[in-house]
Parts: structure tokens; C-alpha cells; sequence
């Protein structure tokens, strides 16, 4: 299995890369090159040019900025596992990597890598749903900024121009005390989840839950919000009932099929992985 021909650029800056996004055709993107690389060698990918962005130090980065974390698109996953700021403000994305491949993998993969390719089951775009999340995009025009929730057009199409880049993410992290958790069901550790469940969970002084969230990931072409279930959960009891309830919302989902996985079998594991995730970040917001 070889890589169909094509030219290689490497950029050492944005605007170089804008200005090469802006002039060439059929353009690929290489960050860390672990779902590219394969697709090149099997031809599902037949690029003209791979712009190589692994050598644009302005990308690789987590901030603290008002309102959240900014994390640079060429951040690798296991940099992401470690860093300091996202234990402190975003400790369930340290949880979910730890279900992304094998440290391996993570040293190469890169957050920005994975929302782009959008994977339906991969936890990256899960928890940046989960963290209302925006993407921050370059291109010769200049920069704009898409949510989360308006990124994915389709199955593995991301909202973004050929001649634009997505450069920046930045997640809305809660201030003060809250739970995390998240649950996935994969066939080995290391898979892409069949379904996987994060959530937020914030107590108030009386013990009840004054906030939530809840994201899935493997259940559609995109991360789905439980909406409905977060309104049940806020001012109620933290209690097993409550979460029981808000996780059967997961069950009236509309679940894809494929030919491995039914959707009747997705929706009885994103209830049930749903309701763990809920469990354990109310013992963690319990402290």
C-alpha cells in the first residue's frame, strides 16, 4: 500500500500557510497524520498536495483565557493528557483521552486533527460539545469562528472552506466546583467507541444540581447534546431516580445502524453509559 503522488509543503507560520491554502487545489492538511496517513495508503485520499503543519510552532499551545481554555489546533493529545491548565479546568478531557488509541497514537494525534476528520465516535468532539466549543479558523480572507454545534455539515465534514484552516479551540470551562465523568463501550480499549457519554455535573448549596451537561459521541454523524435531559437535572436531587430519569432521554434518540452495530443496541448503551457518566461526576461534585 503506497501513497498516491503528491506535492509536500511545509509551512513555518499561518500566513504561510493561508497563502498556500489560498493557491493551491486539492489540498490535504497532514497534523499528526494518524487517520490521514492511513487513508492516503489505502487511496481513499488522493490529494495533489499534503501541506505539512507540524512545523508551525504557533499552533501547538493550551492557554487560560476568559472564559476558558485555548488550545492550539497541532496540540498533541498526550501533551493535552498532562498539561496542567486542562487538569485544572477541564479534567474530563484527560479522562477521555485516556480512551483515544494508545499513548502512541496520542503523542502523534492532535486535538485540532481530530475535530477536523470528525470521526462520529471519537471522544475529542464529544468534549467539545460538552464545553460548547469554539473553533477558530483561518484562511486567506482572514479568521472567523464556528461553534461546536454548527461545525459538523455531515458525516466527516467539518465547516470549513478548502482555503481555510482551522488554527484555534476554545473551550468554555465551568468556574467553580463541579463533577466530571466520562463512560465509553468500545470492542478492545484502544477502538473508536461504539458510544461513549461525558458529563458535567455542578451542586448547589443545598446539594441539588444547579447545572449540567451531557454529550454523546458514536450515536449520529455528530456529538449529540442531551438537552432535555440537563433541563430535568437542574434544581432537582442529585440523587439515583433523578439520574435514572435524565439518562432514559438517551433512549429515544435516533441512533444510526451500520453493519457491525444496530441502533437499538447504541441507544441501550448511550442510556446506560449516560447514566454512569452522571454518576460518577455527582460523586465527584460531591468532592
Amino acid at each position: 500500500m503506497k501513497a498516491p503522488p503528491f506535492a509536500y509543503h511545509d509551512p513555518r507560520s499561518v500566513e504561510e500557510l493561508t497563502g498556500l491554502l489560498g493557491t493551491l487545489e486539492n489540498v490535504r492538511i497532514l497534523a499528526g497524520g494518524q487517520s490521514l496517513m492511513p487513508m492516503l495508503n489505502m487511496r481513499y485520499s488522493m490529494p495533489d498536495h499534503v501541506v505539512d503543519i507540524n512545523r508551525i510552532a504557533d499552533l501547538d499551545y493550551v492557554r487560560r483565557v476568559e472564559g476558558g481554555l485555548r488550545i492550539g489546533a497541532m496540540t498533541r493529545q498526550r501533551t493535552l493528557e498532562r498539561d496542567p491548565l486542562v487538569a485544572q479546568y477541564a479534567p474530563v478531557l484527560v479522562e477521555a483521552l485516556h480512551w483515544v488509541g494508545h499513548v502512541q497514537t496520542r503523542s502523534r494525534g492532535t486535538f485540532g486533527g481530530s475535530l477536523c476528520h470528525l470521526d462520529p465516535a471519537s471522544e475529542q468532539p464529544c468534549v467539545a460539545a460538552l464545553f460548547d466549543a469554539t473553533l477558530h479558523v483561518a484562511g486567506a480572507r482572514g479568521e472567523r469562528d464556528v461553534s461546536i454545534h454548527d461545525w459538523v455539515l455531515g458525516y466527516m465534514t467539518p465547516a470549513i472552506e478548502p482555503d481555510e484552516a482551522l488554527v484555534g479551540i476554545t473551550l468554555r470551562t465551568w468556574d467553580g466546583p463541579h463533577g466530571y465523568g466520562f463512560e465509553e463501550f468500545a470492542r478492545r480499549h484502544g477502538d473508536y467507541a461504539i458510544v461513549a457519554a461525558g458529563a458535567l455535573v455542578a451542586l448547589d448549596g443545598a446539594g441539588k444540581i444547579s447545572r449540567a451537561a451531557i454529550s454523546i459521541a458514536g450515536v449520529d454523524v455528530k456529538p449529540i447534546r442531551l438537552t432535555e435531559a440537563e433541563t430535568m437535572l437542574t434544581g432537582g436531587p442529585a440523587d439515583a431516580g433523578a439520574i435514572a430519569a435524565a439518562a432514559e432521554v438517551a433512549r429515544g434518540l435516533e441512533c444510526m445502524s451500520d453493519a457491525q452495530i444496530s441502533g437499538d443496541y447504541r441507544r441501550r448503551l448511550a442510556t446506560t453509559l449516560t447514566r454512569r457518566a452522571l454518576d460518577k461526576a455527582v460523586k465527584r461534585a460531591r468532592g
